[in-house]
């Protein structure tokens, strides 16, 4: 790897390392470590909403697999895009206001128990327990994609480069709580947009145009331009369910509860819709271009497109503030997941269950310790990056979007909903998901996100209605939150 390159990783990195000793001093109690004290500008919580949601993905996946097949695979970015605006059009403000309304919830599972007013606990155990299992392995794949790239650009071996990435998340993560990792994350999707927008640019220019290159492309790969493509219904009506994984993501739903005001939700929106539609077709044009631009010597690792396009397009100081923006990618999303499951760790089981007496610097000290002891478990799975535990992984959005999807989303829009009706659905979306994982052909092709969520509603709604709703109270609260309460006033008695 070229002089160049490596110094502007170092750099990067360190830069990384500063912003957790910053924010270290900024971390008083535990709202401040795990939600940043809701004090995220809107800026901020847009863009760290939107990096540590894409992941590597967006540099290596979506790049890749347009390489590999043309833009037919654009369905998946219409469904997440999609998915994304709704969930903060409709999700956003009213999930900032009742998590803060409703004994000031600092976790989902903190905020479901809350809502149900559910003194048996199951379910903050049972959904803590669901975000503890699923971002474990996530969290594990996630380090597996860092440490390739690691390996692949500095010619290191893979547990050292596993070793150095998890090191430096770890640290900022440990140190700084939420704020560390939603500056760095805002920090990393700046760099992460301009890299998708810059590399397309100078690629088509240096291709001769735009024309020049859907030419070429269509040449080389018929069909590559059309997006109905060799894709039928069903590939696109799963491709398009991915859009609603987003209802159910405990690392994105978390900066809507960070926001500092339910005020600045609409200016929060436009940016993080605008970056994300630029970004990914930024990322969208980068796999098509590199269609035409290695027609003479085809890439065989298909997610390495990016890579291989910036290293052949810019100088070495150009193409390693690229790179760095692929391990943005990958450190975004690893750090808001160690942080949702320290998060459980410290409120749902250990405030909750063992030390209710607890002091806020002891509860800070329990999340950083959550981090390191998380990160090691992942390390473990990590170590093996062939290990079949991380085939789990491309399942794990679909997991969380039924699980939690359904019950988040009625618990804010439906007062008739209950707490047996939360824990059927939590429940039914979760089977679902594992069950269609292991049937195949037909109707079973579809992604198992879409029948998962599906049961789910429907299992939350009969559950509820069987019941005969929830009690006078808990309808009250949710009449007072959602259309009258405000922060200075007290909840009204029943």
């Amino acid at each position: 790897m070229p002089l160049p390159e490596l110094i502007t990783f170092a750099l990067y990195l360190i830069g990384m390392l500063i912003v957790g000793i910053i924010f270290y001093r900024m971390t008083g109690n535990l709202s401040d470590y795990i939600l940043g004290g809701r004090k995220l500008g809107g800026a901020v919580s847009a863009l760290s909403a939107g990096a540590s949601d894409m992941s590597g993905w967006l540099l290596l996946g979506l790049p890749g697999a347009v390489y590999v097949s043309g833009i037919n695979q654009s369905w998946i970015a219409i469904g997440l895009v999609s998915g994304a605006y709704l969930n903060w059009q409709f999700v956003a403000k009213r999930l900032r206001r009742y998590t803060q309304l409703a004994s000031d919830s600092l976790t989902l599972p903190d905020y479901l128990e809350n809502r149900f007013q559910d003194r048996s606990r199951l379910l903050r155990i049972i959904s803590a327990l669901v975000i503890l299992v699923f971002f474990t392995v996530y969290t594990a794949s996630g380090l597996v994609a860092g440490a390739r790239l690691f390996e692949s650009t500095f010619d290191i071996d893979y547990r050292i480069a596993l070793g150095v990435g998890l090191l430096v998340i770890v640290s900022y993560t440990f140190l700084g709580g939420f704020l560390a990792v939603s500056w760095t994350d805002f920090v990393q999707g700046t760099l992460m947009f301009f890299a998708l927008v810059i590399a397309p640019i100078v690629a088509i220019q240096e291709l001769g145009g735009w024309n020049a290159v859907v030419r070429e492309a269509s040449n080389i790969k018929g069909g590559s331009i059309d997006i109905f493509h060799d894709t039928g219904r069903v590939g696109i009506i799963s491709l398009m369910a991915w859009g609603l994984g987003y209802f159910g993501q405990p690392h994105i739903l978390a900066r809507f509860m960070a926001i500092r005001s339910p005020r600045l939700v609409p200016q929060a929106r436009l940016i993080a819709m605008v970056w994300m539609v630029l970004s990914i077709l930024g990322a969208i044009f980068v796999g098509f271009i590199g269609i035409a631009f290695f027609h003479d010597s085809p890439i065989d690792d298909s997610e390495t497109v990016f890579i291989r396009l910036t290293q052949a397009l810019f100088n070495p100081w150009i193409s390693g503030i690229l790179l760095a923006a692929i391990l943005s990618a990958i450190m975004s999303t690893v750090d808001s997941q160690l942080l949702v499951c320290s998060s459980a760790i410290t409120e749902d089981f250990y405030k909750s269950f063992l030390r209710r007496s607890a002091d806020e610097k002891e509860l800070v000290w329990i999340g950083r310790a959550s981090v390191i002891v998380i990160a090691v478990i992942a390390l473990g799975i990590a170590a093996d990056p062939e290990s079949k535990v991380l085939d789990l992984v491309a399942n794990a959005w679909a997991g969380f979007g039924a699980s939690f999807g359904p019950v988040i989303l009625l618990s804010l829009f439906w007062k008739g909903m209950t707490r047996s009706g939360a824990l059927a659905g939590m429940v039914v979306g979760a089977v679902t998901v594992v069950v269609w994982i292991q049937l195949e052909g037909g109707l079973f092709e579809i992604y198992e996100i879409l029948p998962g969520f599906l049961l789910s509603s429907l299992a939350i709604i009969l559950l509820s209605l069987l019941e005969g709703g929830p009690n006078a109270t808990i309808r009250q609260e949710f009449e007072w939150i959602t259309k009258r309460g405000s922060a200075s006033d007290p909840i009204p008695p029943a």
